[in-house]
């Protein structure tokens, strides 16, 4: 985004699988070679070390941090990088339960790519087992873990792994935890940079004229070798040209005048408000300020640049209304660097998730020390840029972004003064919550919407739509996580409220009932949920028409549910009725209705009409094909389905040209290296060695397990069902020895990858040995 920090850990051109966002090591960064430890050579596999801070002193208060525990866990990544010491490398942000699931369920898709649809938790415990079995080398920082309890039942441990955590937690929260009975873990406190080391850093980074590095030993000595301090005072010096001694004097008239911030150490407190000073001076002058302020407000990890120049952050800096055209956004730009440039800030230019970073201290002091009258303009910038920054959508603008943006709203309401609930709920508020949703958080989801049901409720009332929705949300929540009981009860009393608030056959509570019996389908209460779905869609297609959109949606949930629960002729009859209601009203072309084709086709395979779902998946292929092209990903999809029809019926011949014609879009529109390529030609393999064209499979087999290997790692999923696949291929045709040879390979890479107890390494043996033995 802005000026390039140095150090920074990318993942290409290396063999080292990389997750999460490691920051950079800062331009100011002072090798430690006495005070620090040296965590690449004493951090040995299968040891947990835990940096904590140092002895406390008056400039270095433990709950202000500041002695460099982040900056020496980035030091050892890097070591650990270039040594290719791991072949996994895992940073992730521990600052609450969230974070930490987030970033263990990131990982687990970096390591396992082969269930892309589980819930984040259960991702993240998939991550905890794998570390545990695995064989491959591995390094995972937590870095700033706030509470322990936030690694219940997650604590990561493995004889293969080194795991570095760095916390404000005391030595005492861990000589306390029950953990150190059975694991190999060590407490080491880092305390400030010795008279030695302080001094070599102030003279190393003051090199403007002979006299600028006079009384550097003493300023040493003022700021007790707290690098935090030092970093301040050294980038304030060199922007304005000065020198220890002047600087000394400064600091030495500012600190007694500084009004106490907890967290904040007065020496602190002095080198930030004196670093601000010459930011806010720097051109454009004026601006540092509302910059520093803006970014305050949010995640101090790191907040996405986008977030800092879009509109609404644009406006609050430079005083005015913006588009966050060119100019304005290079102006902040601008302003970012100059606190960077002052020691404010920390940049990382390769990273749009955690662009720029902030020292927690920094941030209370920025918050102490801002004027109560401004905190409602601040707080509705902020609000309005992450709003702004937020795609729609479900989720895919990626789980990191989608995290940083929930760590900068959490950031922002614990400090609004209750500014987002007036006169109501800001939509940040809402956005945030679905975030949770759409990144498969369950219980996260839950204990948010709890929280906003209580607060829309005791502020704004029941009956008040920002509480109608919450609720709706918290039921929603816990459908996804599957405590049905608890979503039944909910959603009984969102439709009682409606029922009595707007009326039986007010639209919302029609759209209320579906829900109620959405979450009976799900709690395995399929007699209660056709029941209600068929009074929604009766009531629906009454008052709104047939083709109102909870009309047709509640249809087609009724013929899901007859046909979830065993009733095939019911479900084929009411997707009949769907898919004509929604072709008379919408059009062959409307999505509605080439779902419902999709959808009738699917219930005739599963009856066994194979004819008629091949003449419904031949019409939405022609469908498909008319309303968006040949190369349209939904295009390109229903040839698959169609290929599939014909391939389940036993039409091999019929099958073959449409896999080979959806191999050669997926290559042509998507690429050779694309997930859904890889795919299409497992499936044009899998039919070849159905029809008996060996010679068709193998090459196909040979060539989808190079790419998958290539693109996907030897110990991915899909990877290994590949090199399955193909052992099959040869076994039939009776290339015994490749057998043997692919099957070894296999059961090797599960070994490493999985573990020896893994259901497919055991699945992967057994084959092993019957191949053997014939």
């Amino acid at each position: 985004m802005v000026t390039q920090q140095a150090g920074t850990v990318t993942s290409s051109g290396s063999g080292v699988l990389l997750s999460g966002t490691v920051p950079p090591l800062a331009d100011a960064y002072y090798p430690r070679e006495q005070s620090g430890p040296d965590l690449a050579s004493s951090l040995p596999p299968g040891e947990t070390v835990v940096l904590i801070h140092g002895e406390e002193t008056g400039q270095a208060p433990a709950d202000q941090g500041g002695t460099g525990k982040t900056q020496l866990a980035v030091e050892f990544t890097h070591a650990m990088w270039n040594s290719r010491a791991v072949e996994v490398l895992i940073w992730v942000n521990a600052s609450s339960r969230e974070s930490v699931i987030t970033g263990f369920a990131q990982a687990a898709n970096t390591v396992d790519a082969s269930q892309p649809d589980e819930g984040a938790e259960t991702a993240a415990a998939r991550f905890v087992s794998w570390l545990a079995n695995t064989r491959r080398p591995w390094a995972l920082v937590l870095d700033d873990l706030a509470e322990l309890s936030d690694l219940e039942e997650l604590w990561p441990t493995g004889s293969s792994g080194r795991v570095l955590i760095t916390t404000r937690l005391p030595a005492s929260a861990f000589q306390d935890a029950i953990i150190m009975e059975d694991r190999d873990l060590r407490v080491v406190p880092v305390p400030g940079l010795n008279r030695r080391e302080a001094l070599d850093y102030v003279t190393s980074r003051l090199t403007e004229y002979p006299d600028q590095r006079i009384e550097a030993l003493d300023l040493g000595e003022d700021l007790d070798g707290l690098p935090l301090a030092l970093a301040q005072a050294t980038a304030t010096m060199s922007a304005r040209r000065q020198g220890c001694r002047e600087y000394r004097a400064l600091l030495a008239g500012r600190m007694p005048h500084m009004t106490a911030v907890p967290g904040a150490s007065a020496a602190v407190l002095a080198t930030w408000s004196i670093a601000a000073e010459c930011a806010h001076e720097l051109p454009p002058a004026g601006l540092a300020w509302p910059t520093l302020v803006l970014a305050a407000m949010l995640d101090h990890h790191g907040v996405p640049g986008s977030v800092l120049t879009s509109p609404a952050a644009c406006g609050y800096i430079a005083g005015r209304p913006s588009t966050a055209n060119a100019a304005d956004q290079n102006m902040v730009r601008t302003a970012i660097n100059n606190l960077a440039q002052t020691g404010l800030v920390t940049i990382d230019p390769a990273s749009p998730v955690r662009t720029v970073q902030m020292h927690a201290s920094v941030q209370t002091a920025v918050r102490a020390y801002l004027p109560a009258a401004d905190l409602e303009q601040v707080v509705l910038a902020a609000a309005d840029a992450l709003l702004e920054t937020w795609p729609d959508g479900d989720g895919a603008t990626g789980d990191q972004l989608e995290q940083a943006l929930r760590d900068c709203a959490a950031t922002l309401r614990t400090s609004d003064g209750g500014l987002l609930w007036k006169p109501e709920a800001h939509p940040l508020l809402f956005r945030a919550g679905l975030s949770l949703e759409h990144s498969r958080l369950s219980d996260a989801a839950i204990t948010y919407w709890k929280s906003m049901v209580a607060t829309s409720t005791r502020l704004l009332g029941p009956a008040h739509a920002n509480a109608v929705v919450a609720r709706d949300r918290l039921a929603a929540a816990y459908e996804a996580a599957g405590k049905s009981a608890d979503a039944i009860a909910v959603f009984q009393t969102a439709l009682s409220e409606r029922e009595q608030h707007q009326g039986a056959e007010h639209p919302e509570t029609i759209a209320a009932r579906a829900h109620l019996a959405h979450a009976y389908q799900s709690a395995g209460r399929p007699a209660d949920a056709i029941s209600l779905y068929e009074r929604t869609v009766a009531d629906s297609a009454r008052l709104l028409g047939q083709a109102h959109p909870v009309t047709l949606d509640a249809r087609s949930s009724l013929a899901e549910t007859y046909q979830a629960s065993g009733e095939p002729r019911e479900a084929i009859a009411a997707y009949e009725v769907l898919l004509a209601d929604a072709e008379h009203h919408l059009g062959v072309g409307h999505p509605t209705t080439l779902g419902a084709r999709a959808s009738l086709g699917a219930a005739y395979a599963a009856s066994g009409r194979t004819k008629d779902a091949i003449a419904q998946y031949q019409r939405a292929l022609s469908d498909q094909e008319r309303m968006h092209g040949p190369d349209h990903p939904d295009t390109i999809a229903a040839r698959a389905s169609l290929a599939f029809a014909f391939r389940s019926a036993g039409r091999l011949r019929e099958a073959v040209p449409f896999y080979e014609r959806t191999l050669a879009d997926r290559m042509r529109v998507q690429g050779a290296d694309h997930r859904d390529t890889l795919a299409a030609r497992s499936n044009l393999a899998a039919c070849y060695l159905q029809a008996r064209r060996l010679t068709d499979a193998i090459p196909q087999y040979e060539r989808a397990l190079a790419d998958s290997e290539r693109m996907l790692g030897p110990g991915d999923m899909e990877t290994l069902t590949t090199r399955c696949n193909l052992a099959s291929a040869y076994y039939t045709a009776g290339r015994l020895t490749d057998v043997v040879a692919v099957l070894q390979r296999a059961l090797t890479d599960c070994e490493r990858h999985l573990g020896p107890d893994h259901q497919m390494t055991d699945t992967v043996r057994a084959n092993l040995e019957a191949a053997t033995q014939v």
